[in-house]
């Protein structure tokens, strides 16, 4: 049975021996620690080209995975200030020492997709995992699902909390069913990747 207690989600995730799917704010999510990423494009059949999102319970936690650029961080992290929590995507240029990350994760230009999510069960779950490589959980191609009992029917392997467990903790399981929008930092302004739930605009910063 993939159902299992808060804490077995926890440590299932934390310590890398299976993957887990949480509520968001958006979708739900397939998530995995950093080094075991392979995991879940194997169980995606995702092409390996194509990147995660990396999640975390606040900005703090995912700052250390982006470089250092004295002319525009105080930008970037004026952006977070204003919309993290919440469903919006920010791809940032990511640190040659960031934290152990495969490298084929960021994008072809050293660039890496960062949230945090606005949703408890997401951030309770982050903040005791650290980040967290995420995607929809759908196999590629399909839509994503949106409820427990069809990723438990789709994915038995996955880990996920009963329906019960995230209605306790005040959360839909399925989320808003928008995706997030993406937006990506370049030297010459943000380009939008991908039109979500959030309706981006340069004068947050």
């Amino acid at each position: 049975m993939p159902q299992v207690t808060f804490s077995g989600l926890v440590a299932g995730l934390r310590d890398g021996s299976a993957l887990g799917s949480f509520p968001t704010d958006t979708v739900p999510a397939l998530a995995a620690r950093p080094d075991r990423a392979w995991a879940i494009y194997e169980t995606k059949q995702r092409d390996p080209s194509k990147p995660l999102i990396l999640m975390g319970a606040c900005a703090a936690d995912l700052w250390p995975y982006v470089a250092d650029r004295p002319e525009a961080t105080a930008q970037w992290q004026a952006i977070a200030q204003q919309v993290w929590p919440g469903a919006l995507t920010l791809v940032l240029p990511a640190s040659p020492d960031r934290p152990p990350i495969p490298q084929d994760l960021a994008a072809g230009d050293a660039t890496i997709g960062l949230r945090v999510p606005a949703c408890e069960v997401a951030r309770s779950i982050l903040a005791q995992t650290g980040p967290l490589l995420t995607t929809s959980i759908n196999r590629s191609g399909q839509p994503p699902l949106r409820t427990i009992a069809d990723i438990n029917r789709e994915f038995p392997h996955v880990l996920t909390l009963s329906p019960d467990d995230v209605a306790a903790m005040g959360e839909a399981e399925e989320g808003s069913g928008l995706p997030s929008t993406v937006v990506r930092w370049t030297p010459t302004g943000w380009d939008l990747l991908r039109q979500g739930s959030v309706q981006f605009s340069e004068s947050l910063a």
